[in-house]
């Protein structure tokens, strides 16, 4: 039996050291908001993370490969494989090296990107045009980087900037692979009816070949608004977590620890965005996915976040922070 060793714990993931150069990545559904984690789960919010990474990743490899081995419970090693609380929100991965860059794609201005262009004209160094406004679509996508801080925020990079932190050749080939997994996706969930305003993506070395690792144009790391509603010049409604952002807001919290505890009505609104998000983009119903994965319970969730903490407090640590920033 393999022992549970959690590796690292990010707001949202577990991350346990299985052996053999592998990991376990398991996305649970806690949720952050302002970088704070909130005491509430988002019921599934984890599965919907891990279902939308699968379907990307099936869909990208022929731009570039990834560090996917297994979905499967019944691939894991014990004792995870006896865990149902892990079915379709855990992936066996092979190690990689990080590469200690976020490669953010920007197709629309909108976020800490539109502050930056108000305030210096530019995003990360990318000149745009003036008169761009809220949710303005950009004349190309653009590649803006950032820095992978273990705590706060990421700060954006220029392009020279990333050369300097990881040279020339390996910044150029993430720019190119960030733009054209930016470009594939924005095609499929624009014939889905949603819009990718900008996303995030991870890569990493294993054995020598670049990767793309982590979760792929989710919810978490991408900003995805329903394309029969965009309309430039306002903040767009979105299939993420803002139902939570608007009411930590309108409560008066000051974005500091504690945070307050989330009324029923938006953790269930919020589970439902999400989960709309993985049956649009995917075209599968989510309850489709979740017994296609092995979930045996509609209320699985319930149990399974006592399931997660006792896999967690039981294993061996040697855990370090791991970067889950929210998306720009």
């Amino acid at each position: 039996m393999t022992e549970t060793r959690l590796h690292a714990q990010g707001k949202v993931r577990d991350i346990y050291d299985v052996g053999g150069d592998r990991l376990l990545l398991v996305a649970t559904d806690r949720i952050s908001a302002f970088d704070v984690v909130l005491a509430d789960p988002i019921p599934d919010k984890g599965r919907v993370l891990t279902g939308l990474t699968l379907f990307w990743l099936e869909r990208t490899g022929q731009i570039v490969g990834n560090h996917l081995l297994s979905a499967d419970r019944r691939d894991f090693p014990e004792p995870f494989r006896s865990e149902p609380s892990l079915a379709g929100r855990a992936m066996l991965v092979r190690r990689a090296q990080v590469i200690p860059v976020e490669c953010v794609a920007r197709g629309y201005l909108t976020g800490s990107g539109l502050k930056q262009y108000r305030a210096e004209g530019n995003v990360c160094g990318v000149p745009l045009p003036p008169g761009l406004g809220e949710a303005s679509r950009l004349p190309e996508p653009i590649f803006t980087p950032t820095t992978k801080a273990a705590e706060g925020h990421d700060l954006p990079l220029t392009f020279e900037e990333t050369v300097a932190l990881i040279g020339r050749g390996l910044a150029e080939r993430l720019r190119e692979l960030t733009i054209a997994l930016y470009e594939l996706g924005a095609r499929i969930a624009a014939e889905r009816g949603i819009v990718v305003a900008d996303t995030k993506f991870e890569f990493g070395f294993a054995d020598g070949e670049l990767i793309l690792i982590d979760e792929v144009l989710t919810p978490d790391s991408s900003r995805f608004w329903p394309a029969d509603g965009y309309a430039p010049g306002r903040v767009q409604p979105s299939f993420d977590k803002q139902f939570v952002r608007d009411w930590l807001d309108a409560s008066g919290w000051d974005h500091e620890p504690p945070p307050p505890n989330l009324p029923a009505e938006v953790i269930g609104r919020t589970a439902l965005k999400y989960q709309e998000a993985y049956t649009r983009i995917s075209g599968e119903r989510f309850e489709h996915y979740r017994h296609r994965m092995g979930v045996m319970s509609d209320r699985d969730w319930e149990r399974g976040a006592m399931d997660l903490d006792r896999l967690r407090t039981g294993s061996s640590s040697d855990a370090v922070a791991h970067d889950e920033g929210e998306h720009a």
